[in-house]
């Protein structure tokens, strides 16, 4: 059997210990390498030659990028996690108590676990390499650093940095880590292995002082100054987390037991809490958040059909999302994009978009101008169909006017290569009525962006019945180079993830209608876990946006998308929302906190009445949502429950720590949900009837997903 673990000698007395594990593109450390870890340990103790130990990676761009997540899976109990953290706590003590020297050698991916494990080491140095990143991201899966993290990093780095990055789950690049005193020096690639083992030679241990600011240092000196420092965070974690995720006040914990206790102490908790959390439904569910996405990662949306490679792509229009369009593709992809608007303020709008966008990562010095300069000259612009001819493919960002776009597919089709896909970022029309007037049916497909397209990860590629297998497959590798993850979905007014949003406003809006405030709407549903509540997302997205929306589901879908009559008026009275700054909130003050537009009651004629319990006004738009769900997995619009769990958080925001509608859906249990809707049915009407799937899956007794 390979091993994972190779030691050599050098002849000025320094070993070098290369962690490569076999067959795999990236490290992550396991269970099953602890008593080969132990093995080498003793064999470096018992060798009185060695004067010196450099820790490095076999691997070409990866340290170690954490612990392998699948084996969290495996523990059945509390206990098996728990002996998981503490035998990572054995071997880096290990490490930690070697008499001699040991500097951890850093290139690539250095995260979670193999952080912890440069954290036991004397020394760091890493490469100034653009993979180069170190971080503590346990908390994006529920969990907290459980091989000593929360222990070793503050007493390095001070508290108040420590809970920034373990709360954040933030990753460093080379300068900043060095800023942080993370590391001690960053250096080029090229002379890593060298500088590590000068450091080691040296023999010294490290004697820097973390750089505090004095504020920090006055808090972190005394018991009371670390007490305010845990209470502030443990403030800001309530506010944010609206008490739906355990993990970070149980890092405060670790982190406040471990300075007020000690070490000992400190690691004993952090093993307690982190078997605690790997038990916990939320990390369950934030863990299959993570496998799914990294299964989505290896498939091409179309079979073994293989994509064809895009060399250049165009942007029709230069609004918002074209611009965005275009940064992502120049950006991420590396991809020239030739921008056409019909005038120059257009283009010029969606250049400076771009410009301002690449100028944030020079301001922040991830980028230099020079690379700034280069990835903007990748970026022309037109007014006319002219050196588009070899775009691979075209993505239109235009209104969402059937006439117009059917123009923008006669154009391309006319000015293009046969084999040019044309992808439309269509929000709500279906793509057979877009491609009616296609010569070549099969290259067209649909590309929903959200906005902000830079921000946002998701993208909807939508196959109408005559896309053909290579478009969805070139579409798809596309949308991945672009820094997205994309879900394949049918044909069909709204897609998926706009569908399923649709009813959830609208039931928001029935709410308003009934007496419920703005702000006690919005507050129930950052409650129950979404980034934003509904008015203020309608607010964001364009009250006129919605308005164009409504009637295109209700004429495809039914009666039960059509939108209150009521909001006509919020039209009639201009509002539109954050664009034109008028609608549910005011915009435009000094003040830093949102406030609510009193007089948007007064244009749609209500008087708020009594708030009803959070609970009940997030459970009645909410379940909308999880119903509408399932009609779309019923009628094959999206290919399975995972990749409607993937489309709803990436795409609405909705709340990680379910895992998705279907999973919900799961935890709920199917009869329990039926019950629900069919008491609002009676209560509201039949825009809540159950979906058929649900009450089969309810008399059946099945799930989504195995238990």
């Amino acid at each position: 059997m390979e091993k994972t673990f190779n030691l050599s000698r050098r002849e000025d007395g320094i070993a070098v210990l290369t962690m490569d594990v076999p067959g795999e593109t990236m490290n992550t450390l396991r269970s099953e390498f602890g008593p080969e870890i132990s093995e080498v340990l003793a064999e470096i103790k018992s060798d009185s030659s060695i004067k010196g130990l450099v820790l490095i990676s076999g691997k070409q761009d990866s340290f170690v990028a954490g612990a392998d997540i699948s084996m969290l899976d495996a523990c059945k109990t509390a206990e098996d996690a728990k002996f998981l953290s503490q035998q990572g706590h054995v071997v880096f003590n290990e490490l930690e108590n070697l008499s001699i020297p040991v500097v951890a050698a850093i290139n690539g991916a250095c995260l979670g676990g193999g952080l912890e494990l440069a954290l036991a080491c004397h020394k760091r140095v890493c490469s100034l390499h653009p993979k180069t990143m170190m971080g503590v991201p346990e908390v994006q899966l529920g969990l907290l650093p459980g091989g000593g993290g929360t222990q070793r990093l503050p007493r390095l780095v001070g508290v108040t940095k420590a809970l920034d990055m373990m709360l954040t789950g933030k990753q460093l690049r080379p300068k900043q880590a060095v800023k942080l005193g993370l590391v001690d020096d960053a250096v080029p690639e090229s002379i890593l292995l060298r500088t590590a083992v000068e450091m080691a030679l040296a023999d010294k241990r490290p004697t820097k002082k973390k750089k505090q600011s004095i504020v920090n240092q006055v808090l972190e000196g005394t018991s009371a100054g670390r007490n305010i420092i845990f209470d502030q965070a443990t403030k800001q974690v309530a506010k944010k987390t609206q008490g739906n995720y355990p993990a970070p006040n149980k890092i405060i914990d670790c982190v406040r037991q471990g300075m007020t206790k000690g070490m000992i102490k400190g690691l004993e908790v952090e093993a307690s809490h982190f078997a605690e959390l790997v038990m916990s439904k939320e990390s369950a569910a934030l863990r299959s958040i993570f496998f799914a996405t990294t299964e989505m990662k290896k498939e091409t949306g179309a079979g073994d059909v293989e994509p064809r490679q895009v060399k250049k792509a165009m942007v029709l229009g230069g609004g918002l999302m074209g611009g965005g369009i275009a940064s992502v593709t120049t950006t991420k992809a590396k991809i020239p994009a030739r921008v056409k608007d019909i005038n120059e303020a257009g283009l010029s709008n969606a250049l400076a978009y771009a410009y301002k966008l690449l100028d944030k990562g020079v301001k922040r010095r991830h980028m230099t101008p020079a690379v700034r300069d280069n990835t903007m000259a990748l970026m022309t612009t037109t007014t006319e169909y002219k050196g588009i001819k070899d775009a691979d493919i075209v993505v239109e960002a235009v209104f969402e006017d059937l006439a117009l776009k059917h123009q923008m597919v006669k154009d391309v089709e006319r000015e293009c290569g046969e084999n040019t896909i044309f992808a439309s970022n269509t929000s709500s029309l279906p793509i057979s009525q877009i491609a009616e007037v296609a010569s070549r049916p099969e290259n067209v497909i649909g590309l929903h962006y959200f906005s902000p397209v830079e921000k946002m990860p998701l993208v909807e590629v939508i196959a109408h019945e005559k896309t053909s297998a290579e478009t969805i497959a070139t579409t798809v590798a596309f949308a991945k180079k672009q820094g997205k993850t994309p879900i394949v979905v049918q044909d069909g007014a709204g897609f998926y993830v706009n569908r399923i949003l649709a009813l959830y406003m609208n039931e928001a809006a029935q709410l308003l209608l009934e007496g419920q405030s703005v702000e006690h709407l919005d507050k129930a549903l950052v409650k129950f876990g979404f980034p934003v509540g509904p008015m203020t997302l309608l607010d964001e997205v364009g009250i006129d946006v919605g308005a164009k929306i409504s009637p295109i589901l209700e004429n495809e879908l039914g009666e039960r998308f059509m939108a209150p009559a009521a909001f006509d008026k919020l039209l009639a009275d201009d509002r539109k929302g954050r664009k034109n700054g008028k609608g549910f909130y005011l915009y435009g003050g000094k003040k830093k906190t949102k406030e609510v537009d009193e007089t948007v009651y007064s244009v749609l004629g209500l008087k708020p009445g009594v708030d009803t319990e959070a609970s009940e006004v997030a459970q009645r738009c909410v379940v909308q949502m999880l119903n509408e769900a399932v009609r779309c997995l019923d009628e094959g619009i999206i290919a399975s429950a995972r990749d409607g769990d993937i489309g709803a958080i990436f795409g609405i925001g909705f709340p990680p720590f379910l895992g998705g509608p279907f999973h919900y859906i799961d935890t709920l249990g199917a009869g329990n949900l039926v019950k629900m809707l069919e008491n609002y049915q009676t209560r509201y009407g039949d825009r809540f009837e159950p979906a058929a799937k649900l009450k089969q899956m309810a008399s059946e007794g099945t799930r989504f997903f195995d238990a």
